[in-house]
């Protein structure tokens, strides 16, 4: 943010998924009202806010590793280190990063996010994802849409139901970038623990926050069109990449990464 930024209006009367996901996280930048939700929920939501932050981090790495240098992160939330500069920037120094968030709170942290190497480049822009042309107009004047960039979509299309036509919008900034980029994505599932998965939409429903968590053949949408990488579209501990396998553990998360034609 620039000198003369005006300080970003943060609504602490009702919770905000990015806040009650830093919640889970052990994060400190969250409210009563994140926190009353975030209480309310099962202990395997911290489960799954940690599987989903562990999955980026492979994600991210293995695509640095394949030389994938530009990265559009939508629904960044409140920064947790490792953020996802961080990871790419340790293995391509050069990398460029957009940030993308809706929630105030992230902008007031954005300086940290904007914290790069030398070598690269970050960028953060205050936008909703059910907007993806304001989003994609801004990361076209970042990122070099002539070479491959990875999208990535952690834990968030489970937060745009279906009447908010979630499956156009990914495919709408799918279609804009070129050939040999990326999907990544995780996405909270219904039918792997379907009482959990009934009690958490419940409890964020009462917090006023609606969700659309999708079974495997839902979250497969997302893909269509697409090559996933081996090991596909499985829970995200099962995904993994030239490294050792992570400890096996439940997971009501889906997640996998996919490559543009």
């Amino acid at each position: 943010m620039t000198a003369g930024t005006p300080k970003p209006q943060i609504d602490t009367s009702k919770p905000h998924p990015a806040r009650v996901y830093d919640w889970l996280l052990g994060g400190k930048d969250n409210y009563p009202v994140d926190q009353e939700v975030g209480e309310k929920l099962p202990a395997e939501a911290k489960d799954a806010a940690r599987q989903n932050r562990d999955f980026m981090r492979r994600a991210g790495a293995w695509l640095a590793s394949t030389g994938v240098d530009q990265f559009l992160d939508i629904g960044t939330g409140i920064p947790t280190e490792p953020n996802l500069h961080q990871i790419v920037q340790e293995i391509v120094p050069a990398a460029r990063i957009v940030y993308t968030d809706n929630d105030p709170i992230v902008l007031r942290h954005a300086e940290a996010l904007l914290i790069s190497r030398p070598e690269g480049m970050t960028d953060y822009i205050q936008a909703d994802v059910r907007e993806p042309q304001v989003i994609l107009e801004h990361a076209r004047g970042f990122l070099d849409f002539d070479r491959p960039v990875a999208l990535s979509l952690i834990a968030l299309m489970h937060f745009i139901p279906d009447s908010q036509d979630a499956h156009d919008i990914v495919r709408t900034l799918v279609d804009a970038l070129p050939s040999g980029s990326y999907l990544v994505l995780s996405h909270a599932a219904s039918d792997l623990f379907p009482e959990l998965s009934d009690r958490v939409t419940a409890e964020y429903a009462k917090g006023g926050i609606q969700l659309g968590f999708r079974d495997r053949a839902g979250v497969g949408r997302f893909f269509e069109g697409l090559d996933l990488v081996e090991p596909g579209l499985v829970t995200a501990p099962e995904w993994f990449r030239d490294t050792s396998a992570p400890q096996a553990e439940d997971s009501g998360i889906y997640a996998g990464v996919a490559r543009i034609r």
